[in-house]
């Protein structure tokens, strides 16, 4: 079974740039696996990172569709084994870096036999959508935390999908996850930046700050005058949806910029939420605070070779490891 390396965390924790430190240090490619960042023209709102930021490692699966363009999760597996499966044959370390944690739970157990759809079940969920889609993804909250938790609230195929199993089969669809759950595909070592809560939302509330001040509002323009639907997929992103909203003259730019934090937060609350049951998930200090040295050796004592040079010591794993036992007050 191949090794691999999993960064994960909520939005705004700093994956990316831990990713990158990391996989200079490892001689490692790193693979996104953000439901996102795979469109073209979506660099702003996504926090794609720049070439200068990417520091000549490799980044897979990023500007590889058309913001019209459908891509599923089973796409999303065939695309990264592929990639991962290159990775390992030019002997680097390949870094999955996401976001998307249904994408990382369906590289991992891959994707279980569901019921088959009802047309007509489907029809009304996408109906009670069109008219109010923050209350269809509320009933999934109520009725599925752990499956809200992992889809997020923008994603319309997903957030039906779980309803319609749930109504079909009379189980939430993480019972379903986690029967399925046995086998993991990967021999994989699954990391998380730990940020406390107050940091990590003062940096999302910059981060959004930043976005609109660099021109995610022309961003979106830009992509609705390319002649892409402003109900498309790929526009229900947060921040963009935000965006479009405003465009459409149905709020300000101020509000737009509020919303898009307020729900920025909400989205990291429950991606903490999530992380925090996973656990096989080791938490290390944030970038700045030695988080490439901790992973790096976590990697090390995972796959069995010599700590690359300038990695954290023992007792700061331990430290680290001491927080994540006691991780609670991140909610």
């Amino acid at each position: 079974m191949e090794n691999i390396l999993i960064i994960m965390g909520p939005t705004g924790s700093g994956k990316s740039g831990l990713a990158v430190e990391v996989a200079e240090r490892l001689d490692g490619e790193i693979v996104s696996a953000d439901a996102f960042a795979v469109y073209r023209g979506m660099d702003i709102g996504t926090d794609k990172p720049s070439a200068k930021v990417q520091r000549g490692i490799p980044h897979h699966l990023l500007d590889i569709l058309d913001p019209t363009e459908p891509f599923s999760a089973g796409d999303f597996i065939g695309t990264a084994d592929k990639t991962i499966t290159g990775i390992l044959e030019r002997k680097r370390v390949p870094v999955v870096v996401g976001g998307t944690n249904f994408y990382i739970r369906s590289l991992l157990f891959g994707l279980f036999p569901s019921p088959p759809h009802d047309p007509d079940l489907r029809a009304r969920l996408e109906c009670d959508w069109d008219l109010d889609s923050q209350s269809v993804f509320q009933k999934l909250v109520n009725l599925d935390p752990e499956a809200a938790a992992q889809i997020g609230p923008a994603d319309r195929q997903r957030i039906l999908r779980a309803l319609e199993v749930g109504e079909l089969s009379g189980e939430p669809i993480s019972a379903h996850w986690r029967r399925h759950q046995k086998t993991s595909r990967y021999n994989a070592l699954l990391t998380a930046p730990d940020r406390q809560r107050p940091d990590l939302y003062a940096k999302i509330d910059i981060r959004v700050d930043t976005m609109f001040a660099g021109g995610l509002v022309e961003e979106v323009k830009k992509i609705l005058d390319s002649g892409i639907p402003s109900d498309s997929h790929s526009l229900k992103a947060i921040g963009y949806r935000e965006a479009v909203d405003m465009l459409s003259g149905r709020i300000d730019r101020e509000e737009a910029v509020e919303r898009t934090k307020k729900s920025s937060r909400k989205l990291a609350k429950r991606q903490l939420t999530w992380l925090r049951g996973e656990e096989s998930l080791h938490w290390v200090p944030p970038l700045e605070n030695g988080g490439a040295g901790a992973v790096c050796e976590l990697w090390s004592g995972f796959v069995g070779m010599t700590p690359p040079a300038g990695t954290k010591t023992q007792n700061s794993l331990e430290e680290s490891s001491t927080r994540r036992r006691h991780r609670g007050g991140l909610i």
